[in-house]
């Protein structure tokens, strides 16, 4: 629902009374479409986000900063110049529809007070920022459209500044309920799409829920209902919206934000909604703010991704050849048998002929044998031929198993990898994820002449049991070694058996099953078996712990365990208290 009429009104309303009589202290565009306004307002400082993004054009206030580029736009440099100290007159939703005016009272360059009026339109890939003078006429636009994109209506610098088309909806804010009704029976077809075809700023959504919040069925046809009643009850609807919330963000089944509202949805009794009272600027802050840091995250990670499935699937196909190497080695006894039964029977033998008959001693029953010949060789030469044969089959045996071996070992490590991947929830965790990548040989180096900045480690992901107790678990192969050796000795230690997984740290003694089996849910749900129908989980002190020396990192043998058989169920996990992702 991001961003439509009725959720703009409630940003407004937030804004004008936030900002109002509030100085603008600094102007940064640290994006093209996007410009940051920092005000001073009612003894705080608040920071003003302005997006025309195509894929999330909105406006709010924002607790999270962002820096510029060294050299500012000249969209910036402009709106430094007309909007630097001045002062917010009002912030108003322009006929309900997703235009938001923000009005400034400024010097010029004479040194007399003048209006300009920022003007943000949030209509998808047609989102824009304009600023605007006095006598109505264009100053400049964060997007320029000419002729050769429209011919209906055109922004450039110097032109007077035109609304978008209403397309002959009605104000929701001005709109009488006789009109309403007029307009509904005009539109005709099902009440949820009549709704936001009449009413200007009426998502799809917003419609749908207008419908049910009148308690009408939205598909029903406007011909099956009385319509003067349902224009009065959506009249009342709409007027009530200012007192309706707080805000909601409607999430997955993971956790990951999927849209914004300004108060909970009936119409979508399943949706699960997590409320944000701070206002709507709050809820759309944590929502784009969590939406653009996945994207980040999926964007960022995409490139190791892809890396680690490459290697992954050369090991395996290096291991299928070594596999078949060995099935050939299995004749090696076979060729030299027929080496020394040649050489035990060479008195008997003579060149030229296609197969040797001899007497097979290597039997139970000693019974004959047939061993082919190359024809153009004598027999002693044959029976040499099969030596060298074993020789060679003996040779590639040993070279295949110890092939195969390093493959399996680099297989293990790079499947590690993947998981430590699918659990990576921040830069410095991908950070030390492909550090680890670049030690190995896996990834290459990014080189630069500028000093990195040494980041601080990555934290590993911290829960609350149901008991109050506290657990940690790994993310990656350098969380698990840090966590387990840096845990005491009387601890327990959990983790998914014989496959890449999580350590798992209980940071108590005497711990209660409840505890124990949230733990091993946690070591089996972050480990490659997270799809598996049951996964065995290790589970010991911490001081049966060891690292050899030599092994990868997050590498650790232990004893007296015990193996406790675990269901990964995400619902579950869930519902252990998250402190720290």
């Amino acid at each position: 629902m991001p961003m439509d009429g009725v959720l703009l009104g409630y940003v407004a309303r937030e804004l004008d009374t936030t900002l109002k009589d509030g100085r603008v202290d600094r102007i940064i565009q640290p994006e093209r479409d996007e410009i940051h306004l920092l005000i001073r307002a009612q003894g705080a400082n608040h920071r003003l986000v302005l997006c025309a993004s195509p894929n999330g054009a909105r406006v709010h206030l924002s607790a999270h900063s962002k820096t510029g580029p060294m050299e500012p736009p000249m969209f910036c440099m402009l709106l430094r110049k007309h909007l630097s100290s001045g002062r917010v007159l009002s912030v108003q939703r322009i006929a309900g529809d997703r235009i938001l005016e923000i009005s400034f009272s400024c010097l010029n360059e004479m040194g007399d007070n003048v209006v300009r009026t920022l003007v943000i339109e949030i209509m998808g890939r047609h989102s824009n920022i304009i600023l605007r003078s006095s006598d109505g006429r264009i100053i400049d636009a964060a997007r320029h459209v000419g002729e050769d994109i429209s011919r209906v209506r055109l922004v450039q610098p110097g032109l007077p500044y035109a609304y978008p088309p209403s397309q002959g909806k009605l104000n929701p804010d001005t709109a009488s309920a006789d009109e309403i009704a007029d307009a509904l029976s005009a539109a005709g077809g099902k009440l949820a799409k009549a709704i936001g075809a009449v009413i200007a700023g009426f998502s799809p959504q917003a419609s749908r829920e207008a419908a049910v919040r009148i308690g009408m069925d939205q598909d029903t046809l406007i011909t099956q209902i009385d319509v003067r009643k349902a224009a009065a009850d959506l009249h009342a609807y709409i007027h009530a919206l200012p007192g309706m919330g707080p805000c909601v963000i409607a999430q997955s089944e993971d956790g990951a934000p999927t849209d914004i509202f300004p108060f909970e949805q009936l119409h979508l009794p399943m949706t699960s909604f997590m409320p944000c009272p701070d206002g709507p600027s709050a809820a759309l802050d944590a929502y784009f703010y969590e939406r653009d840091r996945r994207d980040r995250m999926t964007q960022r990670s995409s490139a190791l991704y892809h890396t680690l499935k490459n290697h992954i699937e050369r090991c395996e196909k290096k291991i299928a050849i070594q596999n078949e190497a060995l099935s050939g080695a299995a004749r090696m006894e076979e060729y030299r048998q027929y080496g020394e039964l040649i050489q035990g029977n060479l008195y008997c033998l003579q060149k030229g002929e296609p197969y040797a008959e001899v007497q097979n001693y290597y039997s139970e029953d000693c019974g004959m044998i047939r061993i082919p010949m190359d024809v153009s060789l004598s027999p002693a030469q044959n029976a040499q031929r099969y030596f060298k044969l074993y020789q060679k089959a003996r040779g590639a045996r040993t070279l295949a198993a110890e092939q195969k071996a390093k493959a399996e070992q680099e297989l293990d490590y790079l499947e590690q990898m993947m998981d430590d991947l699918r659990k990576c929830t921040d830069a410095q965790g991908l950070s030390e994820l492909r550090g680890m990548l670049e030690a190995s040989g896996h990834v290459r180096a990014v080189q630069t002449r500028m000093k990195q900045r040494k980041e601080a480690p990555s934290q590993p992901m911290k829960y609350l049991s149901s008991d109050g107790i506290e657990i940690e678990v790994g993310k990656n192969a350098m969380q698990n070694e840090r966590l387990t050796m840096g845990a005491k000795g009387d601890e327990t230690w959990l983790h998914a058996q014989k496959m890449p997984g999580s350590h798992v740290i209980i940071h108590a003694q005497n711990i209660p099953e409840t505890t124990l089996a949230e733990a091993a849910m946690l070591a089996a749900y972050y480990s490659k078996g997270v799809r598996s129908a049951q996964v065995p989980v290790d589970v010991t002190l911490r001081r049966y712990i060891k690292k050899p020396g030599g092994t990868p990192i997050g590498f650790v043998i232990y004893t007296h365990q015990r193996t406790l058989y675990i269901t990964p169920d995400e619902h579950a996990v869930r519902k252990i208290r998250l402190l720290r992702e």
